[in-house]
């Protein structure tokens, strides 16, 4: 118990100095998780508009992958960015295994089919309610998936907020494609994993402290904006 109450005070004074270290591996997580959400939002938002609005042969099916890919083992995920960004893969010449921008691809990966499949579920109410003023507006689907994206903006907000929080957990696909390289690619999830089984518990907890920390004011965020599209809507 006295090692654990040391371990926990050098914790707390890491994370009240700003520790070197400590910070370089947060900014870094931030940076790429934030980065991942973004390019994934690119993908993820619009074809969660697009199966809310359309219906054509084979949408049932695409929602129910996209429903079973929510699941998607990181390891697998991160396998396949590995194959893909290996020297003998089809990407391999651009070198970006082992980087930052490979761990940004495989969270990007993992959290597009959260994206599209929780979009499609939060608009596909918005098109039933408006639905029929914008086919009187000559609003077709093309038209119809930017008026909802906008129209949707708070809710999608917490959309986002989940995929965030989904990314700054993720530990196994950035260990393989990012190789947990100090002062590169350690990031804190991998971090966290690293020092806990050197057994430098400080630095672990330390981590440990901030990652809480920002899953809590990411639920926060998630419900404040759920609570003004609520009031929106009202």
């Amino acid at each position: 118990m006295s090692d654990l109450s040391l371990a926990f005070d050098a914790a707390l004074t890491l994370v009240a100095t700003g520790d070197e270290t400590l910070s370089r591996i947060i900014l870094l997580s931030l940076q790429v998780s934030i980065s991942a959400v973004l390019f994934a939002a690119l993908v993820g938002l619009p074809l969660g508009a697009l199966l809310a609005v359309a219906r054509f042969p084979g949408r049932h099916g695409i929602i129910t992958v996209l429903n079973a890919l929510m699941g998607l083992p990181p390891v697998v995920a991160g396998l396949v960015i590995y194959l893909l960004l290996s020297r003998s893969g089809p990407l391999g010449s651009l070198g970006l295994l082992f980087t930052p921008g490979a761990m940004v691809i495989a969270q990007a990966l993992l959290i597009a089919p959260i994206l599209a499949a929780l979009s499609r579920q939060v608009l596909e109410g918005l098109w039933e309610e408006y639905a029929e003023q914008l086919r009187s507006f000559g609003a077709g689907t093309w038209r119809a998936v930017p008026t909802l994206l906008w129209d949707g903006r708070f809710a999608l907000l917490t959309v986002l907020l989940a995929g965030f929080g989904r990314a700054s957990a993720e530990v196994g696909a950035v260990m393989i494609v990012g190789g947990n390289i100090e002062g590169f690619t350690r990031v804190m999830t991998t971090a966290i994993a690293l020092e806990t089984s050197k057994g430098d518990l400080p630095l672990a907890l330390a981590l440990g402290l901030v990652l809480m920390a920002i899953v809590l004011a990411v639920n926060a965020a998630a419900q404040v904006a759920r609570d003004a599209a609520v009031r929106r809507a009202g």
